[in-house]
């Protein structure tokens, strides 16, 4: 048999790739990542492919490099990898990059430079064949647009995947109607587009993705032009789906609220480039830059910091005492917990005391200080980290 023809439009991997950071490869969930992303640039204009390679622009800002190339540089030297079953986020203003990197990722928008894999498999390698699969069968877009056929029915709208694929009628109505109930449309199988509200147009957007079972669900800003209630409805939705069924998923927003609520992790880019990358508390709790900083300024911490990070060694006495929590409890239960008790609270970990949280510490996350320069709390030189003054280690629960 012989072998398929590189795609002679795809572009060459940089010569010398950038490792990627602990948290870029954070693919713990299950082995290796879904999609693997390594110094991927994306340059819109004359003579694009120079630019990547050119070390005398890579170093210019945005702005710089149209300046001098007349290029736009959308998505610049970006790194990353999905983990499988994640949550990944991709956020940013207008601008920033992050539609035409989702794009990327299967070839909509034919990236210019670097490299780019799903399950290993290199997705710049792929020929008109593999690529039409990926699209079809490996990975499904829910646009903002919700790109309803007018004409047809929901479940005919739900099934066209399937009948792209060749599949029978009765199969794809059957299959259709099973994704139907899915997203909570339950007997509106047989209305048209124009009957439906926009967050029900959005669940048939979303059925229909999940009709042909993708490996990876890709998410570029579906829920944006929904009301706040809808739209919160829908986040909701996805968050089940999530929950119910693992499936990977990329995420687009330029809504933080939505970000921290929706994802495991989540990259927030500006200018083309990822600026941060970490999980929610990471970002809330330890912005990289000012621009971050500013970004999550007006976010409750208390919502997304965990008594792990809050909290402080025990004291002698304390790891006995107080109600028990455990290590991703955020903040806002603790401050509920040491409200009613009137004491500190215990974080346990398979009944192991690693620390407690008190009034100060609690204090601290909300007001955004660290707690153990800024409160005064922090235990003396004897104390141990992980238990008490005269025990070292994790103090056994009582």
């Amino acid at each position: 048999m012989t072998a398929a023809p590189a795609n002679p439009s795809a572009p060459s991997a940089p010569s010398a790739p950038s490792a990627p950071s602990e948290t870029d490869t954070a693919t713990s969930k299950a082995g290796d990542p879904v999609f693997s992303v390594r110094n991927l640039w994306k340059v819109f204009g004359p003579k694009a492919g120079r630019v990547p390679g050119d070390t005398s622009l890579t170093g210019l800002s945005a702005a710089e490099v149209r300046e001098r190339t007349g290029c736009t540089a959308a998505v610049r030297d970006v790194s990353f990898d999905v983990a499988r079953g994640e949550v990944f986020v991709v956020m940013g203003l207008s601008g920033s990059g992050k539609s035409t990197l989702v794009r990327c990722l299967t070839r909509l928008i034919e990236p210019t430079a670097g490299t780019l894999h799903i399950d290993g498999e290199d997705v710049l390698a792929m020929d008109r064949a593999r690529l039409r699969e990926l699209r079809r069968t490996r990975a499904a877009m829910v646009f903002q647009h919700f790109g309803l056929l007018p004409h047809r029915t929901v479940t005919d709208n739900v099934a066209y995947g399937l009948e792209i694929q060749g599949m029978g009628r009765a199969e794809r109505r059957a299959r259709a109607a099973e994704m139907i109930d899915k997203v909570g449309l339950t007997g509106l199988g047989g209305r048209r587009p124009g009957q439906l509200s926009g967050g029900q147009q959005q669940r048939v957007g979303l059925a229909r993705a999940l009709a042909v079972d993708p490996e990876v669900l890709l998410f570029d800003e579906p829920f944006s032009a929904l009301d706040p209630l809808i739209r919160r409805d829908m986040q909701e939705e996805v968050i089940r789906l999530h929950r119910e069924e693992g499936r990977t998923m990329v995420f687009i927003t330029h809504d933080l609220s939505e970000a921290l609520r929706i994802g495991d992790r989540i990259a927030l880019m500006r200018d083309g480039e990822i600026v941060q990358l970490g999980t929610p508390e990471e970002i809330v709790a330890a912005p990289a830059d000012d621009y971050v900083r500013d970004f999550v300024r007006d976010v409750p911490r208390e919502q997304v910091i965990s008594v792990r990070r809050a909290m402080r060694p025990a004291l002698a006495g304390e790891a006995g005492t107080g109600v028990a929590l455990a290590p991703g409890t955020v903040v806002a239960e603790a401050i509920e917990a040491v409200a009613r008790s009137g004491e500190h609270v215990r974080v346990v970990e398979d009944g192991r005391t690693l620390g407690v949280v008190d009034h100060a510490r609690l204090l601290a996350v909300v007001a955004g200080l660290d707690p153990d320069t800024d409160t005064g709390t922090e235990p003396d030189a004897g104390t141990d980290p992980g238990g008490s003054h005269t025990t070292g280690g994790e103090v056994a629960a009582v």
